[in-house]
């Protein structure tokens, strides 16, 4: 079973930035996958940004410009460099992994931004 490890969450003000890093626990083989969702309170899950196994990346319209997502060279570690963040980017950011055999949810790490 694999486990994610999100840190990096925190208050900031609006203009500000912030970075999410998400590690797994142990060995992942074979990822397709990794990105970060977020859900803010009352509302669904949404996707932020995924980056695929050759790299390809892709943003929610809401990020573009202000977000970045990034691995690290063994491309097991997945990073959200925030910036010119809103307030309402305010939400609980959850990574997430896919691999060929199976797919994993981080607990979540809360985002504020206040304004």
């Amino acid at each position: 079973q694999v486990h994610l490890a999100e840190s990096g969450g925190g208050l900031v003000q609006a203009g500000g930035s912030l970075k999410l890093s998400c590690a797994p626990s142990g060995t992942i083989y074979s990822i397709t996958t990794m990105g970060w969702y977020r859900q803010a309170q009352g509302k669904q899950r949404e996707l932020v940004a995924t980056i695929s196994r050759l790299g390809i990346t892709n943003y929610a319209d809401s990020v573009k410009g202000r977000f970045t997502i990034s691995r690290d060279s063994a491309k097991t570690t997945v990073d959200l460099q925030m910036n010119s963040l809103k307030p309402e980017d305010t939400a609980v950011y959850y990574c997430k992994v896919v691999t060929y055999r199976t797919t994993a949810w981080g607990q979540g790490t809360q985002v504020t931004v206040s304004s």
